[in-house]
């Protein structure tokens, strides 16, 4: 069985010496990786978040959760991300998807188009930064992008390129995750979609019935290379909680999203969900070594550094 990986965010942040202090927090509690979302809604920007926090430790991998592929040209992106691992000495994974918050796009005046506009277009962003990350110069001309003898630099430390992690809730950008990424995110459909495009949320996307739908897809666009894939959840709905009324707390959660859905889903169902982190030390502990042997989820994203700290603990480096 592959290891446990463990991603965390920082939470809020004061300044810089926050920044430090929370980098080195999820270092000594066993966090594998320092991630921090691209939205220009948050307060800072992601990569100066990122290097930051790889200049002050020694082990923590640092990575987007996740660079939103439209709010820059991909030969960028694969510049800041390729210095950012070469400075680091190879700690950075490099995160992207096809971006999802129409809001944003609005206030910046971008085109929110539609969702296989969307995928098409990061598909193509992953050839360019392959591209970009290979020795060499490399040429491409393609529906969205156009590179001309072009020599990306610096090349990372890692080699071919650093660990390409593409995460999504739809059989298109699951099945390019398959065929192009190292670790593939599984998400939910839980969040509303582009007008017209007749996809309303659905909690259901939660289960574990759904859950393992989404893996066989993977599955089968990434053929003999699977096995070598990382898979990643993150909480949903509800924020990581470490109780010992994990039954309460998850029925609240239903009747939230009866309320806000109209659909049911039971408790057991949230509670068995790889994507509801809700349970004792000893309960969450138990669920991800079986998350990992029943689905070979290995990677989990558990929202801020210190709630679930005592379960990263124990896990870490298993």
């Amino acid at each position: 069985m592959k290891p446990f990986r463990f991603l965390a965010e920082p939470g809020d942040l004061a300044d810089g010496a926050a920044l430090v202090e929370a980098a080195r927090t999820a270092e000594a509690v066993g966090y594998t990786t320092f991630v921090y979302p691209d939205h220009v809604v948050n307060p800072y920007g992601m990569l100066p978040v990122l290097a930051w926090a790889a200049a002050t430790t020694s082990r923590l991998r640092v990575a987007p959760f996740v660079a939103n592929n439209d709010f820059r040209h991909p030969a960028l992106l694969a510049q800041d991300l390729a210095t950012l691992d070469l400075l680091s000495g190879g700690r950075v994974d490099v995160a992207i998807g096809a971006g999802w918050n129409r809001p944003e796009y609005e206030a910046l005046g971008l085109s929110f188009d539609a969702n296989a506009t969307r995928v098409s277009r990061l598909a193509v962003a992953v050839t360019v930064l392959k591209g970009c990350f290979a020795d060499g110069p490399f040429s491409f001309a393609g529906e969205h992008y156009t590179v001309t003898a072009y020599d990306g630099l610096p090349k990372p430390v890692q080699r071919p390129h650093p660990p390409l992690f593409i995460g999504g809730g739809g059989r298109r950008v699951l099945s390019l995750a398959g065929r192009e990424a190292d670790i593939v995110g599984l998400s939910p459909r839980t969040l509303a979609t582009p007008a017209g495009e007749n996809v309303r949320p659905d909690p259901r996307t939660m289960t574990i019935a759904a859950t393992e739908e989404k893996i066989g897809w993977v599955r089968e666009a990434a053929g003999e290379r699977f096995e070598g894939l990382d898979l990643n959840v993150y909480p949903t709905g509800a924020p990581a909680m470490i109780t010992d009324q994990a039954r309460k707390s998850a029925g609240d959660l239903r009747d939230r999203i009866r309320a806000r859905t109209g659909i049911e889903l039971t408790t057991d169902e949230l509670l068995e969900s790889p994507h509801v982190f809700i349970g004792s030390v000893d309960g969450l502990v138990a669920k991800f070594r079986e998350l990992r042997e029943r689905l070979g989820i290995n990677s989990f994203m558990t929202g801020d550094i210190n709630t679930l700290a005592p379960v990263v603990e124990r896990l870490a480096g298993t």
